[in-house]
């Protein structure tokens, strides 16, 4: 008896596509609606931050700094990394997460920065979760889910290879999605 016999198989398959369904319609619907620019929306607050020295391109420090101006406004920390932005000459320090961004920024008076809070909308956190701003938690169940969707795709093409008569549509469909993956990579 074998252990991938087409009924065990295909109660893998069933079972893996209904556990990822929620996951997967996240990732579907943010996905394509990113590919057409509707990434939700934030709401803003900008402050002012009276400094005793000027901010410097240096990620510890201002990180340090955001984490002292978001616990004197009792807010939480944003769940993604922290990373230096160098625009020409200048440079801000971006925080993204999935449910706000902060950013920190020098202004032309050495002596004051500008802070902003962005947080999300409903809809914009999903995008941060497909964009990977999500905590190491979301992280883990994103990549479970990768691997996933894998084996549900990996099954499929078993069950399908293993019917004699959809064997030869098979071959068909799957050099016809070779091709067609490389004339749009080719193409954009």
């Amino acid at each position: 008896m074998e252990i991938l016999n087409r009924s065990t198989l295909t109660t893998m398959h069933a079972l893996l596509a209904v556990f990822i369904l929620p996951a997967a319609i996240m990732f579907f619907i943010t996905g394509a609606l990113y590919t057409w620019g509707v990434k939700g929306n934030y709401d803003t607050n900008t402050y002012e931050l009276h400094l005793e020295k000027p901010i410097q391109s240096e990620l510890d420090g201002l990180v340090a700094l955001a984490k002292q101006e978001l616990q004197k406004k009792d807010l939480g920390e944003p769940s993604g990394q922290a990373k230096i932005k160098k625009i020409g000459s200048s440079f801000k320090l971006e925080w993204t997460g999935s449910n706000m961004d902060v950013i920190i920024e020098p202004t032309s008076q050495p002596l004051i920065a500008k802070l902003k809070v962005k947080n999300t909308s409903w809809h914009r956190q999903f995008v941060q979760l497909h964009k990977a701003k999500g905590g190491i938690p979301f992280k883990v169940y994103a990549a479970a889910f990768s691997i996933a969707l894998l084996l549900l795709l990996t099954s499929g093409f078993i069950m399908a290879w293993q019917m004699p008569k959809l064997r030869k549509l098979v071959l068909v469909s799957v050099s016809l999605g070779i091709v067609m993956f490389t004339v749009m990579v080719v193409s954009s």
